[in-house]
């Protein structure tokens, strides 16, 4: 696995409070982990060395983080994200976005996308109704159960 893609992964469960992630790819296993208080360690398989972030790199470098506000609740039925991951409400830079407040939406009908791990993974409408709200803002990380529209049925 290159160190890009690791470190990819560190910024991941930085960014979106997971507490850890293991993630396999052939023969290679690496495991990432969040510990209150400290920096992020990577713990590797017997085919690499262990690596922790280099001090001075980790979210305490630096200004300390100010307290994450807490998750908005929406109005109507909440269309949650299924997976961690950066949000984008359109399918491309420029682009008009899939669903707008105000906008119906059917059941199945592509609402955002979620990257992760360099996959687009398109995010349906579980209900037919009207958008109430957008919750989740573009180009920035989400986490597994977020809440990313607002639908009133």
């Amino acid at each position: 696995m290159d160190l890009r893609k690791l470190k990819k992964l560190i910024d991941l469960v930085q960014e979106s409070g997971i507490g850890e992630i293991e993630i396999t790819e052939g023969e290679e296993k690496v495991r990432i982990s969040r510990q209150l208080a400290a920096t992020p360690m990577i713990m590797a398989s017997p085919q690499m060395q262990p690596m922790a972030m280099a001090p001075g790199t980790g979210p305490s470098a630096g200004a300390p983080a100010a307290a994450a506000p807490a998750p908005a609740e929406p109005t109507g039925h909440p269309l949650k994200s299924p997976m961690v991951g950066t949000f984008y409400r359109a399918p491309s830079p420029g682009a008009p976005s899939f669903a707008e407040v105000g906008q119906s939406v059917s059941k199945g009908q592509t609402l955002c996308i979620i990257e992760a791990m360099k996959i687009m993974n398109e995010i349906e409408s579980e209900v037919s109704g009207v958008v109430t709200e957008v919750l989740a803002s573009d180009a920035q990380p989400v986490e597994y159960g977020q809440a990313l529209f607002g639908i009133r049925k």
